[in-house]
């Protein structure tokens, strides 16, 4: 595996022009994502991780993992004591190697931005790394993870900083001010992937219903 390879895996990713796309790349991409990931320094879970631990009681569940990809975050979860975890995530491939690691209690194929099969206020929180990003997943992802998360529940998100500014700042407000959920934790502009040339910043933020 080279640098190049690398590379152009995560290209194809970002360059996704459908939800069809993005499950084919991560399918292909699949058996290699884990070690592409470590090369480029990637920081969203651990990030995230400890945003929801911040928040979250040890122990409380159940929990979701929405885009969990091949279960980075899964295994932390579990080291760290939440272990009633379900995965969700578009590509087969990725939950194949997230099911082989036996952190989750349960995985489901779906795609953030549709509606999630979940009865209403049913996770005690969310937690969602590297999903509203080029090319996965925009504001239209964020209505149904609301309205899965319970009463008092907290929602951690890692956010493209240009999608925050185009849209997610303002939907964020107006939430708020209509006492849907509030904003409790924001890390500010961070770069997820610093072992990768280009890379634009991010940043993670946790909300909490009402």
């Amino acid at each position: 595996m080279t640098s190049e390879d690398k590379t152009a895996r995560l290209g194809a990713v970002y360059q996704a022009e459908s939800v069809d796309d993005v499950a084919r790349v991560y399918d292909l991409w699949a058996e290699q994502y884990d070690g592409d990931m470590s090369l480029a320094g990637y920081r969203h879970p651990a990030i995230s991780l400890a945003m929801l631990a911040r928040h979250v009681p040890k122990g409380a569940g159940p929990l979701l993992d929405a885009g969990a990809g091949t279960g980075l975050i899964g295994e932390w979860l579990a080291i760290t004591g939440y272990c009633d975890v379900d995965a969700l995530d578009v590509s087969t491939g990725m939950l194949a190697v997230a099911e082989r690691k036996g952190v989750y209690k349960r995985l489901h194929k779906a795609a953030l931005g549709s509606t999630l099969p979940f009865s209403d206020h049913h996770f005690a929180a969310i937690i969602s790394a590297g999903v509203f990003t080029s090319g996965h997943v925009g504001i239209e992802g964020l209505d149904d993870l609301l309205r899965i998360c319970a009463s008092g529940g907290i929602l951690v998100l890692t956010v493209k900083d240009k999608l925050w500014q185009t849209s997610f700042s303002q939907r964020i407000s107006d939430l708020q001010a209509a006492d849907i959920c509030s904003l409790v934790d924001d890390t500010g502009p961070y770069v997820s992937m610093p072992g990768e040339k280009g890379t634009t910043p991010s940043r993670c933020i946790a909300l909490k219903l009402s």
